[in-house]
């Protein structure tokens, strides 16, 4: 299995899908592990993954996307951006010898830009997209305010798109998260063998907890990705104040990692709470402890791990079409979704000011998690891709 970071601690979406599929797959594979690693420290977590893994290899990767290098890379490779910057050829080395000196049934690449790490092979390749890249990195060049700029982006939109469809088709299969990713995989690539394994919540927000009705609106996210700052920038600019005006006492708790990327909201009604990337209880507190979760995410792809964990916590969600995108969850029963941001403030308000609607929401929601989204259903559909995909080759 190939990641393009270290599945631990499970901070952001990756790493938390990744880490608990391990933990689960592990009871019925043997695992071979290379992930990718920014900074020295992350070394200590490798044992926690080898108390699933066989083995555990880490490789760099600069710390900084940005460097000159990268940028230079980039300008004179067919690869995009996002591949340079996360390709290590340590590891490609290593992976071509263990290829010939050890026997594999098959290769997990989660995301496509691991793939040119993996020479050429005749072992069967699945291939996890947890999101489709080009469309992440095409919405967020359509609203980026250089205009200069954007004809170089959209460059390496069309590069990403171009190797993203590319690895698809070499591998075997290719899973999605999403019906609608699935979709757009098939239109892009007429025939592909494409099946869909959602996202799921960990066994850290199972618990049993009663509600916790407070007038605390949450946002949570890793704000080292784009879409996260756009959705805390929406709710602190354009939702927010919408809904402060109609309950002057409600508070805006913005938390998660890399918070001083979006310091400038910081203000007396909106509280900016930066948890450390292993700090598992400080996620875990956040959900329980705060009123509903509102996340205005318009930019496209994936399944968001955020809007599973609140509902697992007994915290009713407001979000958008493309919000809730992958998750099996009908508005009003499960979720309040809607697409503007009056509407989302509208949502929000009849949530806190509706104690009936706001239980019903929050143990339906609930419900459907523990049918449909835990880890241990998800792997055994991921289980049997890969037994479909090794009894074809066999």
């Amino acid at each position: 299995m190939l990641t393009p970071y270290l599945p631990y601690p499970p901070s952001s979406g990756g790493q938390i899908r990744s880490y608990n599929l391990i933990k689960q797959l592990s009871k019925k594979h043997e695992i071979t592990l290379y992930s990718l690693i920014k900074y020295e420290s992350e070394t200590k977590y490798v044992a926690e993954l080898e108390k699933y893994c066989k083995t555990v290899k880490i490789f760099r990767r600069p710390q900084k996307p940005w460097t000159p290098v990268n940028i230079f890379r980039t300008a004179v490779s067919l690869y995009p951006f996002l591949v340079i910057r996360n390709f290590s050829a340590d590891e490609k080395r290593d992976i071509t010898e263990t290829l010939k000196n050890e026997t594999f049934d098959l290769i997990h690449a989660e995301t496509f830009y691991v793939s040119p790490h993996i020479p050429k092979t005749n072992i069967p390749m699945v291939l996890v997209d947890q999101t489709i890249e080009f469309q992440v990195y095409q919405h967020y060049v359509h609203t980026f305010k250089w205009i200069f700029l954007k004809p170089i982006l959209l460059i390496d939109v069309l590069k990403i798109k171009f190797w993203e469809t590319y690895f698809w088709k070499k591998a075997k299969k290719v899973v999605a998260v999403s019906e609608s990713d699935a979709k757009k995989m098939r239109q892009l690539a007429p025939g592909l063998n494409v099946s869909v394994v959602p996202n799921g919540v960990g066994e850290d927000l199972m618990d049993d907890i009663p509600l916790h009705f407070s007038q605390t609106v949450l946002f949570m996210g890793n704000y080292a990705w784009l879409q996260n700052i756009e959705a805390a920038r929406i709710l602190a600019k354009e939702v927010f104040p919408l809904i402060k005006k109609e309950l002057p006492e409600v508070k805006l708790i913005i938390a998660g990692q890399y918070t001083e990327k979006i310091e400038e909201l910081k203000s007396e009604d909106i509280k900016l709470v930066n948890l450390g990337l292993d700090d598992i209880d400080g996620v875990k507190k956040a959900y329980q402890e705060n009123g509903i979760l509102v996340a205005p995410l318009y930019g496209p792809g994936g399944t968001r791990l955020k809007i599973l964990a609140a509902m697992a916590a007994k915290l009713p969600v407001v979000t958008t079409n493309v919000g809730i995108e992958g998750i099996e969850a009908v508005n009003g029963e499960h979720v309040l979704f809607g697409q503007t941001p009056e509407l989302l403030a509208k949502l929000a308000i009849k949530l806190l000011t509706d104690k009936k609607l706001y239980s019903d929401i929050a143990t339906n929601a609930r419900k459907l998690v523990e049918e449909r989204y835990s880890y241990f259903s998800v792997a055994e559909q991921l289980d049997k891709i890969y037994r479909e995909v090794q009894n074809n080759e066999g």
